[in-house]
């Protein structure tokens, strides 16, 4: 089994003779908005490097696993106001998405995963994998990561601590950089989480929400004005490199199972 597992680093020659039929590929994505004023704005960064280690954990069961080049650009929404992100439109996300996986259809690449790192994006992958499914029975899961990761937290940190540290800004993330790459994160800059600000004279509610009476009410509350640090609910300064570790295995055993189990035997067609 070759060693490389991007495709970018693949030449043209070890393309044709690896990407087959039997070659699973991952597709992560992810966004560059503010993830706390001490975490790199990229979550993307952590996307792909959960993909890689998917990808190495799927290898070491017997299934040949390749990364696509990331998307780092996530759907705009309320984080727009990120200074220094970069965002792009839905209806350009969703063409992005369609024509990649347009390319490895084409090339008879099916058996694909994707990996999403920003709710922005799944509103597209939504769209984009319905699409598919309709018009040549090409069924493509999607693991959002962050939000399997907020369900494994209370297991590994207690429900708890668990509770303290989730959220923006805090773990899963913060976590997950501190694991794999603590050189460019500054825990000299953590900040204790935003507290409930008010908006048109109304308490905000959390991202792109109002509250009301008890309800939260979706409402265009920017990201600025939720967390004007990036933070909200969890706090950084409980996050450990040893908890990124742990959710990165098992956020890759839970994707290489399904690439082992469901995957790479080829789903029966409708």
């Amino acid at each position: 089994m070759i060693d490389k597992l991007t495709i970018q680093e693949l030449t043209s020659e070890e393309a044709r003779q690896n990407l087959n039929d039997e070659a699973v590929i991952l597709l992560p994505m992810g966004s560059l908005e503010d993830q706390g004023v001490h975490a790199p704005m990229g979550d993307y960064l952590a996307a792909e490097a959960v993909a890689l280690e998917m990808a190495r954990t799927a290898r070491a069961e017997g299934v040949l696993t390749f990364v696509a080049p990331v998307i780092p650009f996530g759907g705009k929404d309320y984080f727009d106001s990120s200074h220094g992100g970069i965002s792009i439109r839905l209806s350009t996300l969703i063409a992005l998405l369609d024509d990649m996986i347009d390319g490895l259809h084409r090339h008879g690449l099916t058996k694909l995963l994707i990996l999403n790192g920003h709710a922005g994006n799944v509103p597209a992958i939504t769209e984009v994998t319905m699409r598919w499914r309709e018009k040549a029975d090409l069924f493509i899961p999607a693991m959002y990561l962050w939000q399997i990761a907020y369900g494994l937290l209370p297991d590994i940190l207690g429900s708890e601590t668990a509770k303290k540290s989730s959220g923006h800004g805090g773990d899963p993330l913060t976590s997950m950089g501190l694991h794999h790459f603590p050189e460019i994160l500054r825990p000299d800059l953590m900040r204790a989480p935003s507290t409930r600000g008010t908006v048109k004279g109304m308490e905000i509610g959390g991202f792109a929400a109002i509250r009301y009476d008890g309800a939260n009410i979706q409402a265009p509350v920017l990201a600025s004005e939720t967390a004007p640090d990036g933070i909200w609910m969890g706090d950084p300064k409980l996050s450990r490199a040893e908890t990124g570790a742990e959710l990165t295995r098992r956020l890759c055993a839970i994707g290489a199972g399904l690439i082992r189990d469901h995957i790479a035997p080829g789903l029966p067609k409708d």
